[in-house]
């Protein structure tokens, strides 16, 4: 696949952090390492009750965004939020009503606040969210049994978590989320070269108007529209002929390494499989929830502070967040037909991905845009070449996978449509670049020379 990256940008953006050298010889004392342990974690109990709700990719980047940005908040102790690289960019006449910490508690360890107001809001913004209700009350026990906090204590902390969750829930409110099920109700258009829903289960289109949610740092939804789609021409010298020919010939001769590149980035939270008449629907976790899982454990190798950790997890789910915004807005436009589809009705009938198409338009590709995004954020922060090993698919049954940098897993995550057999080139190529675009702009807007990154006084 063709990289396009901008590599000039990125050597800026990296030769100017400045404390990216901070990252050699960090260390942890026993409890910042419990600490982060355990935010990781109890941010993997949202990803679980996610892939139990089957969370829509965009849905989940939400969910990430609004959760972690709590965590953020108590951290910030009401400092000036002007000079917070995150805050800034939220609604102002919402951003001076966040509430503060308890007076009698001006020097806390926020770790537990943090935590419990992360799951604060995963639970109230998610149907299955009660679920969490167990992970506060371990999160209690943890912090307690090893005296990181005192049971009188709670009384104070645990109201603020929930004042501060209160406030994001109240910032997510206003986002447009609550208008998307009085929308216009989607119908395929029918029209030669438009998506139609494929086997097999032939789901509805998910989220069709999620153009209309209200970014945190892109102007709007169209800003970073990808250059339009080839198009559909059945004529064998067309561009889109040569894709649809690609995909069908690819996927008829795939490596075992290719295969396992497809599977391990399938993250599609609607695949069915079916047994007989009965419908079973297999637990994945989201695009989104993958790069979360990747976060972490960049989080981890680098020996992070809680503080620093929590931020860049907040910046890579509303990264996330925009990217999808972005992304859909786009699939929706350009309402690009799937290889099945076309293959199916002009090559050859009987064939089939190896992956299951997800429900929705085909251009640009989701993973292609929102990976892409991700990688560039990461690499800002960690540095490139940062070699990881990503596991965060081994709870789903997939073997772990090593990666030299970001910016590789991010390429091998947009190939990986290919070899799965759901989307053409051009929607993996432009997607990459409609992510790049997108991430540069929120690296701009954060603007790293007045960031907080790797503080170690909490």
């Amino acid at each position: 696949m063709t990289k396009k990256i901008h590599v000039v940008f990125l050597i800026l953006i990296l030769g100017s952090h400045p404390k990216l050298a901070a990252f050699a010889g960090n260390q942890h004392s026993p409890q910042q390492q419990q600490e982060l342990d355990w935010m990781i974690d109890h941010l993997f109990s949202i990803t679980e009750v996610m892939v139990t709700d089957v969370a829509s990719p965009p849905g989940a980047a939400r969910f990430y965004s609004y959760s972690l940005l709590a965590a953020h908040l108590v951290f910030q102790k009401g400092q000036d939020r002007n000079e917070d690289p995150l805050l800034r960019h939220l609604e102002a006449s919402y951003v001076a009503s966040i509430p503060l910490p308890p007076e009698s508690k001006a020097t806390f360890d926020p770790a537990f606040p943090a935590i419990y107001a992360m799951l604060e809001v995963g639970k109230n913004i998610m149907p299955s969210g009660k679920l969490l209700e167990a992970a506060q009350e371990k999160l209690v026990k943890q912090f307690v049994k090893n005296k990181y906090v005192k049971k009188r204590e709670l009384s104070e902390l645990i109201p603020y978590a929930e004042s501060v969750a209160e406030w994001v829930l109240g910032y997510a409110r206003e986002d447009g989320y609550r208008f998307l099920s009085t929308r216009k109700r989607y119908s395929p258009s029918a029209e030669e070269g438009g998506w139609y829903p494929t086997p097999p289960a032939y789901l509805a289109a998910i989220d069709p108007e999620w153009k209309t949610i209200r970014p945190f740092f892109i102007p709007d939804a169209a800003s970073f529209a990808p250059t339009p789609p080839a198009p559909y021409d059945l004529q064998k010298g067309s561009s889109f002929y040569q894709q649809l020919r690609e995909v069908y010939e690819v996927t008829q001769q795939l490596t075992i390494e290719q295969k396992l590149i497809a599977n391990f980035w399938d993250c599609n939270p609607f695949n069915v499989t079916y047994s007989g008449h009965m419908a079973i629907g297999l637990k994945k976790i989201s695009p989104g929830g993958h790069w979360m899982g990747i976060t972490g454990i960049a989080c981890q190798k680098a020996a992070l502070d809680l503080k620093s950790s929590i931020y860049i997890h907040c910046l890579v789910a509303m990264s996330l967040h925009d990217a999808f915004i972005s992304c859909w807005d786009e699939k929706y436009r350009s309402d690009r037909i799937r290889p099945i589809t076309a293959i199916n009705e002009n090559i050859d009938e009987s064939w089939r991905p190896l992956l299951q198409t997800p429900p929705f338009p085909e251009y640009t590709s989701g993973h292609s845009v929102i990976s892409r995004t991700s990688a560039v954020i990461l690499t800002s922060f960690f540095g490139d070449n940062f070699q990881f090993i990503d596991t965060s698919e081994v709870f789903f049954g997939l073997p772990e996978r090593s990666f030299d940098s970001f910016l590789q897993a991010s390429d091998e995550a947009a190939i990986s449509r290919l070899y799965g057999g759901i989307h053409f080139r051009d929607a993996i190529e432009e997607g990459v670049n409609q992510g790049d675009k997108i991430a540069r702009y929120i690296l701009e807007k954060v603007d790293f020379s007045k960031n907080i990154l790797l503080s170690k006084d909490q």
